[in-house]
């Protein structure tokens, strides 16, 4: 990238593409001197009010917020967490992009299936079209069941 990056947005999920999308989160921020923020979205049913009391979703995304804090700690990366609830997480993640004026989404995407074919997941799809920043996705591996065709 050849414009310095101010401000790294990380969505985080629980998941192991969350370690990933630090480590290369990481390698810019080292690079720019670059802010990043962990950001875990509590995704609220649209029966509930927004603000609804979800004490054990808040529970998990604090566990989960404070797991990808210590990997960063361990690989020398200072970041900033932060668990919001709204009714989409790819919305919110764009939103919280553009109102932290993030130059750079990095965001981790578990391998998904939809019909027997890779796809990306709804989430990291709806980022990638909205956000107004630029985006890039840590994808796990292919299955190990599945070796590459080298394009057959």
């Amino acid at each position: 990238m050849d414009t310095k990056v101010k401000r790294i947005l990380v969505p985080v999920e629980g998941v192991p593409t969350d370690n990933e999308s630090i480590v290369l989160a990481c390698s810019f921020a080292k690079r720019d001197k670059s802010d990043i923020l962990l950001l875990y979205v509590i995704e609220v049913r649209r029966n509930l009010p927004i603000d609804a009391e979800m004490s054990k979703e808040i529970e998990h995304g604090e566990a989960v917020l404070e797991k990808v804090q210590r990997f960063a700690d361990k690989i020398g990366c200072r970041v900033q967490t932060d668990l919001l609830q709204a009714r989409e997480a790819g919305p919110a993640i764009v939103n919280e992009a553009l109102e932290r004026d993030a130059q750079l989404i990095v965001i981790g995407v578990p391998y998904y299936e939809k019909f027997g074919e890779y796809a990306v997941q709804p989430r990291a799809q709806y980022v990638l079209e909205h956000a107004g920043c630029r985006v890039i996705l840590a994808r796990d591996p292919l299955p190990q069941a599945q070796p590459a065709l080298n394009g057959q």
